[in-house]
């Protein structure tokens, strides 16, 4: 039997303004992501779905989650590799197409955008290259029905 992880959380649901969900309007979109042991996570829903902006909206954790997981393995894989990477940022991007039927939409694609500082030159090439491998092997990109792609830019001090 293969082996098992098992996730869980906890949404709650804090924006009832007086007259729960009586109007599409009068509700707020408020919640809080829990997870035992974990600081909550403010969250609402998109502001064009009337969410609040100050707080995170599923569509954006997904993009941080595939990013995330996109990272870990990248820094595994050169690990392996003998590639030293002493810095790593992303500046991930969702696309989001709304479904023509009006209603519902799904994310088409993401696409990851990773500045990676390695120890030496030699390194720069292996380095980019070991993101073609990840979605091989990153958990969240092998459970998802949309392209992700890679603009890898890696560099020495």
């Amino acid at each position: 039997m293969a082996e098992t992880h098992d996730y869980s959380v906890a949404i709650e649901w804090t924006g009832n303004l007086g007259t729960g969900t009586d109007s599409y309007r009068t509700f707020s979109r408020a919640h809080e992501i829990l997870a035992q042991g974990k600081d909550p996570i403010a969250a609402s829903a998109d502001p064009a779905f009337r969410g609040d902006p100050s707080r995170w909206n599923p569509e954006e954790l997904l993009v941080a989650t595939v990013a995330q997981c996109h990272m870990l393995w990248f820094l595994h894989l050169c690990a392996n590799a003998g590639v030293t990477v002493i810095d790593y940022e992303d500046d991930a991007r969702g696309v989001m197409t709304m479904d023509e039927r009006g209603g519902g939409g799904q994310l088409t694609e993401v696409t990851l955008r990773p500045r990676v500082t390695v120890t030496e030159q030699s390194m720069i090439d292996q380095a980019n290259a070991l993101h073609a491998k990840i979605h091989e092997v990153c958990f969240i990109a092998r459970s998802v029905n949309f392209p992700i792609r890679h603009e890898p830019e890696a560099r020495t001090l």
